[in-house]
């Protein structure tokens, strides 16, 4: 059986406030969002279209994990989102208030801008060059 990543964590302040962000500001979709008991919830949520990796939206519940939230990589980017038409994306985001750090540029691996998601992590939005 190949390989893939399933899920990756992400941490957040509270899930209803990172659920809006991802369906409404990203246009994710709303993978699973089940309640576990005692105020945690297993919530995923994923790229439209995407068909394997998902994002786990975990509350952080200890001060160390909430220093974390928004600098889980130190400042670097920490994830990229692949997309089929960069541009449509990037209007389309600028025009729900993400918060792009650049100006869109033109690399030999592709098209990229860098931007922030509401807690500050740091993503890069990119389409692959042919």
């Amino acid at each position: 059986m190949p390989q893939h990543i399933g899920y990756l964590s992400l941490l957040v302040r509270d899930y209803d406030e990172a659920i809006a962000y991802f369906i409404g500001r990203l246009g994710f979709e709303l993978v699973e969002d089940t309640e576990l008991g005692n105020g945690k919830r297993w919530v995923l949520v994923a790229p439209w279209g995407s068909l394997e990796t998902r994002i786990l939206l975990a509350k952080a519940v200890t001060v160390e994990q909430t220093q974390r939230i928004g600098d889980q990589t130190g400042g670097r980017v920490f994830l990229f989102l692949h997309t089929d038409d960069f541009w449509r994306d990037y209007e389309a985001y600028r025009s729900r208030g993400v918060l792009f750090r650049e100006e869109p540029r033109v690399e030999p691996y592709g098209t990229v801008a860098v931007f922030d998601d509401l807690y500050g992590n740091r993503w890069d939005l990119l389409q692959l060059a042919r």
